[in-house]
């Protein structure tokens, strides 16, 4: 909690000083940043603004004191102390009359009170002020501290910064808020996107709903920034340095353990497909890692880099085993765990077999994979290895490369059909669907014989190949069916 510095309403507060206010009753809660006891009738010179001016008006008259009243308000004092019983018995009415206009509070000071005593007053303080700043920036130093190096990490230091500063916060990666606290924040993440993609390095403070938002970079191999929505004091401002300097440690940390989790998990999988099994299991379990008990449900998710970060990242708290393989995600144990954690996140595309046992795992690991490029291809979540088996020969090619052949072998019949001279395709598969059978063929697509005779060797003939050969006639059948 920031702590307030000494008001006029404090001072005027303070009985043993006798101060009455004179004008600016509403304006009491200004903070004094200082005293300044001076007879200038013109002291703009020596002051910064926010000091309460103490005067005997020895220089001051009637006629003299509302332009000094108004040179006053120009310099940006927070008040002024007038000592009465020196060289006025009162407060000249004319002083007191435009203060009262401008709005500068008067405070009048009377005989026995000296100036020194105010002074004091103030001092004692801004001192205190001061030393509860200092111990208000030392705790929450050391709390940030603690809790970047504790089990919470950067999450924790987030939370942590939000009820030190009491608003909240926001971290991006880029311009994705990965982190928020409180949850709600995140809702301000969209409006902060245009002031993030301007900012490259260092600070920039923007005003949001009213609120100044502090937007800093942090010191990582990654572009993340910290956006703060405080209303920040100075101890604020210092809490805010010292949580980007713990939060860009514990980022990097973070990085480094995950990018050496990550490399001992592919090693492990390695192990797996080489048969070295037992020896794979070994060292999982000395890392503090448990592996699901075979035999295993094998799944491959293949998509987009940040789609396979996301669902690694996501099954670290599920019970499975995920590890990258190539440009694909590997995962032993859970499957629906797994596939739920893919269809979250949304842009992934698996494959799944088993169970199978350690010593068949590089096998099924190969179904799995076959099984996930077919569901990329069908635009699928999940295919499981007994459905992409049951599609026959085809399920032995890549679909990719099923598709590149079917495209080159039929692409002339498609032209041939597209000018509206024919309908040889839909002929060529029903006349290969009924082995060649004339009759058959031609009472199924509504034809007379002569008909699909002339379709067939008008086909043969643009295809540039003999349809009576077995091979031939495989090779279209596989294309058509791709």
């Amino acid at each position: 909690m920031a702590v307030v510095a000494l008001t006029l309403a404090g001072l005027a507060a303070d009985r043993p000083l006798g101060l009455r206010v004179l004008t600016g009753d509403d304006l009491l809660d200004r903070p004094i940043g200082w005293v300044h006891p001076t007879e200038l009738t013109d002291p703009q010179a020596f002051l910064e603004g926010g000091e309460l001016l103490l005067t005997t008006g020895l220089a001051l008259d009637e006629e003299t004191s509302p332009s000094y009243v108004r040179r006053l308000v120009d310099a940006g004092v927070a008040g002024l102390g007038f000592g009465v019983g020196l060289s006025h018995e009162s407060v000249p009415r004319s002083l007191v009359a435009t203060a009262a206009d401008v709005g500068l509070p008067v405070l009048e000071v009377p005989r026995e009170t000296p100036f020194i005593a105010i002074t004091r007053a103030v001092s004692r303080a801004v001192a205190a002020d001061e030393y509860a700043t200092t111990v208000r920036i030392g705790r929450a130093q050391q709390e940030l501290t603690r809790t970047a190096v504790g089990r919470s990490g950067p999450s924790g230091v987030l939370r942590k910064l939000a009820k030190l500063v009491d608003g909240w916060v926001l971290l991006f990666d880029r311009t994705t808020v990965s982190e928020a606290a409180p949850a709600s924040a995140r809702a301000y993440g969209a409006s902060l996107r245009e002031e993030l993609e301007r900012l490259r390095t260092g600070t920039r403070v923007v005003v949001l709903d009213e609120q100044e938002v502090v937007l800093q970079t942090l010191d990582t191999s990654a572009r993340r920034v910290l956006a703060v929505g405080a209303a920040l004091d100075t101890a604020g401002r210092h809490i805010v340095n010292t949580a980007v300097s713990v939060l860009s440690l514990a980022l990097e940390q973070d990085r480094a353990q995950a990018a050496a989790r990550e490399a001992l998990r592919t090693g492990l999988l390695e192990l797996l497909i080489g048969g070295q099994a037992e020896l794979a299991l070994r060292v999982l379990a000395a890392s503090g890692a448990e592996a699901p008990a075979a035999p295993w449900s094998v799944l491959v998710f293949a998509g987009a880099p940040a789609a396979r970060r996301r669902l690694l990242g996501a099954l670290e708290s599920e019970p499975v085993f995920a590890a990258r393989h190539g440009s694909a995600v590997v995962a032993l144990g859970a499957a629906d765990a797994v596939t739920d954690a893919a269809l979250r996140i949304g842009g992934l595309h698996g494959g799944v077999a088993g169970p199978v046992s350690t010593t068949d795992f590089a096998a099924g690991l190969e179904q799995a994979e076959l099984a996930c490029r077919v569901a990329e291809a069908d635009g699928k979540v999940l295919v499981s290895a007994a459905e992409h088996t049951g599609r026959g020969l085809l399920s032995l090619i890549e679909p990719t490369v099923a598709q590149a052949f079917a495209r080159g072998l039929l692409t002339p019949l498609r032209d041939h059909d597209e000018t509206g001279r024919g309908d040889l395709e839909t002929s060529l598969r029903c006349w290969l669907e009924h082995h060649g059978h004339w009759d058959v063929a031609a009472a199924r697509l509504g034809v007379h014989r002569h008909t699909l005779r002339n379709r067939i060797r008008k086909a043969g003939e643009l295809l540039g190949r003999d349809l009576d050969s077995p091979g031939v006639r495989a090779e279209l059948w596989v294309a058509l069916q791709a």
